[in-house]
């Protein structure tokens, strides 16, 4: 396995807090969050139940957001989706519930009855008598002996049979003084929040997640990260004070940046953002990958461009597709890519080659730290999988609706528009009696009216027996125009 060397580098503004996760160089991870509209995920609210549908085996709930936060039956209480929804809940009741994903387009927040409370090294699920390890600590020994450390440290705050844990992939290789501390700081925090649940009225916020720099600390200071480079003093000594608090691990990996150049701007973050916003992904080779997200699915298109091997095609393609495999790992996690995802390789004929292609892909994408599930080539030989998704991707948060197109992703040509306006001034002066036209266009409408259209457009006044006048609008969008009598 290749050696990791990862920074991690915190640009905070009043309004913005951005950190970019770097591993040999290279930018892999970018998370976003602004002041305005801090992501749910993790917040845990008193809600009331507005609305029971049995036919969907869910309900809808408010926990105080503009719109209503959907709860499926399997989500409630242990997760026993056999109980119908309209037994498990009813209209009016107050619930207890956990954001697991924020609200993406038009989709109101996903919740679940099942609270699950982070620290460092544990997750805290009240009322659930499990103890659980993280798949990402493989070695069988290490599993055994963190899980006795957690029965031991239960046993000892008397906590056996009313809560249970999971150990996170940062706890290998703990002692118990951590886990204990950690145990009793979870605990404390339960009996705050109980009380809270107790005290409020339905809707409102009883659990604040973390915000992102504090987040960062605690969720993605690993021990490959060799650096945490953080460019706003008073952010800095907040994380300095949260570190000494619970993570002093990691108090010497921890700098604040006072540099003139932008911190994001000398280790190349800001290119490789609006890298991460384009369609189209170079690779070395010469190929490129394609990548389209709509509502329903993200696909990746894979093409040769201009990489022609050294031997024959069949290589090229194989060579093309197995490269394209590190890109596209890389660029769900940059780009948080979620949902169904289908990437469409080159044609492979030989059977190896795909077995291999698929192979890479799986390899490549382990490191990713959402759940990803690949399902290999379809009969239509593409491959499809799915990717957990939790928060908006980066196009999603940075990006809006074009005005022009409209999220159609292509506008008329101008060619189109200057024949749409033809057959307007022909319908216009068949309805009323005008004495001459004026047409308002964009720029590049009117030129090509005044320019390469102007033959069409001087037969027309022969056809019309009308005048007709063109007159530039700058602020008009390219498929904007008026006619006016």
């Amino acid at each position: 396995m290749s050696f990791v060397n990862a920074e991690i580098l915190m640009n905070v503004t009043p309004t913005e807090t951005r950190v970019a996760v770097v591993e040999n160089g290279v930018l892999q991870e970018i998370y976003i969050e602004r002041t305005n509209h801090r992501g749910l995920v993790g917040n845990i609210y008193k809600g009331k139940v507005v609305r029971v549908l049995p036919g969907m085996q869910a309900a809808f709930v408010d926990i105080g957001l503009e719109r209503a936060a959907f709860i499926h039956a399997a989500e409630v209480g242990k997760g026993d989706a056999n109980a119908p929804i309209n037994q498990l809940l009813h209209e009016g009741q107050s619930l207890v519930v956990q954001v697991t994903k924020d609200p993406i387009s038009t989709k109101g927040a996903r919740l679940t009855t099942q609270l699950a409370i982070p620290s460092r090294y544990l997750v805290y699920m009240p009322g659930v008598d499990h103890v659980g390890v993280s798949q990402r600590i493989e070695e069988e020994g290490e599993r055994d002996r963190l899980k006795e450390l957690v029965n031991n440290c239960m046993e000892a705050e008397g906590l056996t049979g009313e809560a249970g844990f999971i150990l996170r992939t940062a706890a290998e290789g703990v002692g118990e003084d951590e886990i204990l501390a950690d145990t009793r700081y979870l605990r404390r925090l339960w009996r705050k929040l109980e009380e809270r649940i107790k005290d409020n009225k339905a809707p409102s916020l009883v659990y604040d997640e973390l915000p992102l720099s504090l987040r960062t600390i605690r969720d993605l200071s690993r021990p490959e990260v060799s650096k945490i480079l953080i460019d706003s003093r008073e952010t800095f000594q907040k994380i300095e004070q949260f570190v000494q608090q619970y993570v002093p691990e990691v108090a010497d990996r921890i700098e604040y940046y006072p540099g003139p150049r932008p911190l994001f701007e000398l280790y190349s973050v800001e290119d490789e953002i609006q890298r991460a916003l384009e369609r189209k992904v170079p690779l070395k080779s010469g190929g490129y990958l394609v990548i389209d997200q709509t509502e329903a699915m993200t696909t990746i298109d894979i093409n040769t461009g201009a990489f022609v091997g050294h031997r024959n095609l069949e290589e090229t393609i194989f060579n093309t597709n197995t490269e394209a495999t590190q890109a596209i790992a890389r660029q769900l996690r940059l780009r948080n890519l979620g949902g169904m995802i289908l990437i469409d390789f080159i044609d492979m004929i030989e059977p190896d080659h795909k077995r291999r292609v698929l192979h890479s892909l799986e390899v490549a994408t382990n490191k990713d730290r959402a759940k990803i599930n690949i399902h290999g080539f379809t009969a239509l030989g593409l491959i499809e999988m799915t990717r957990k998704r939790t928060r908006e991707s980066i196009e999603h948060i940075l990006c809006g609706e074009c005005p022009v197109c409209k999220g159609r992703g292509t506008v008329k040509t101008i060619e189109t528009i200057c024949f749409e306006i033809m057959r307007e001034i022909v319908r216009v002066n068949r309805a009323y009696d005008a004495d001459k036209f004026v047409v308002y266009a964009s720029p590049k409408v009117a030129e090509a009216l005044m320019g390469e259209e102007s033959h069409m457009l001087a037969e027309l006044e022969v056809f019309v027996s009308k005048q007709i006048k063109v007159q530039t609008e700058t602020l008009y969008n390219q498929d904007k125009y008026d006619v006016v009598m």
